[in-house]
């Protein structure tokens, strides 16, 4: 059987070379940039929905960025697609000496510790001065709250019971309720920054993606529009010109 990976590498550099495809040679590693962000949350999608097929396509789209990326930086003389996996398994087997040497680990919280352990003695480690430095800016915003609370909890910085969590949204949600109620949009913003980082903390401790949670509330919220849309469109009304008392009626059968 051919090698499917070796094929899409070859099918990508013809694609750059001269005779190629005149869009491909034009990119660059900062061109295509959000292409990569859009293949990967196509893939969120894909598991979202649980459709093997879909996700099997989305994942195929992202490691063409992948390998788009690395083709570029090789004819740059960077590095190609091998240096990318040679990099990538070296750090595996050096941060996992629990499965490719002989230490000892009983559970899944002594790997994450191990793990951080291991990455602060890594290359880079001179650019990290605080332990939260090299989580990107560029995450979405509840995924960076996580993990940043995620790394300070290694360190001990964290509730050890849910209480004080929940006591602290109740207490967010207060400063926010009386920034909004005084007309100060400025500190009600940084109020509502502070309630959401809040809840995230709720959900991490539960064991949630807060990420995942909003996104899936969302989807929830779209369906049931669709439903209320659907409704006016059955009965010949413009939704534009519909009183929030008549689209309510139909929201409320939409959660039935």
């Amino acid at each position: 059987m051919e090698n499917q990976l070796k094929r899409l590498i070859g099918i990508v550099a013809k694609l750059r070379a001269p005779g190629g495809c005149p869009w491909d040679r034009e990119q660059t590693h900062h061109s295509i940039l959000n292409c990569l962000l859009d293949e990967a949350y196509e893939f969120f999608e894909a598991v979202d929905e649980d459709d093997s097929a879909k996700m099997k396509e989305e994942l195929g789209d992202v490691l063409m960025q992948v390998v788009l990326h690395a083709q570029i930086a090789s004819e740059a003389k960077m590095f190609d697609i091998e240096d990318v996996a040679k990099e990538i398994s070296d750090k595996l087997i050096r941060r996992h000496p629990h499965v490719f040497g002989d230490l000892q680990i009983s559970s899944s919280n002594e790997v994450i510790r191990n793990w951080e352990k291991i990455k602060s003695r890594e290359y880079g480690k001179e650019k990290r001065k605080y332990i939260v430095d090299d989580i990107p800016d560029a995450l979405p915003a509840l995924f960076k709250a996580e993990k940043t609370q995620k790394r300070v909890a290694q360190v001990g910085f964290d509730w050890k019971s849910i209480k004080p969590v929940l006591d602290k949204v109740e207490e967010e949600f207060g400063e926010f309720r009386e920034a909004v109620e005084k007309g100060d949009v400025k500190n009600a913003e940084e109020e509502l920054g502070d309630i959401l980082f809040a809840l995230v903390n709720v959900a991490r401790h539960h064991k949630i993606s807060a990420e995942n949670a909003l996104r899936a509330a969302v989807k929830k919220f779209e369906k049931r529009f669709r439903f209320v849309e659907d409704k006016f469109k059955e009965n010949g009304k413009d939704i534009a010109e519909a009183t929030l008392e008549e689209m309510d009626v139909y929201w409320e059968e939409s959660k039935k």
